[in-house]
């Protein structure tokens, strides 16, 4: 899971062990209002 902030730069956050439940943790983050982008990308 990759996380973009106001300024431009590309972060890893995390790594889980399914797709399901990264895209269920990119979920919560954009739900909780963080202005920042985050996505999930395939290893």
């Amino acid at each position: 899971m990759w996380r973009q902030d106001d300024n431009g730069n590309r972060f890893e956050v995390a790594r889980l062990r399914s797709h399901a439940k990264a895209c269920l943790q990119e979920q919560i983050f954009t739900d909780c209002g963080h202005k920042q982008t985050d996505w999930v990308e395939l290893a």
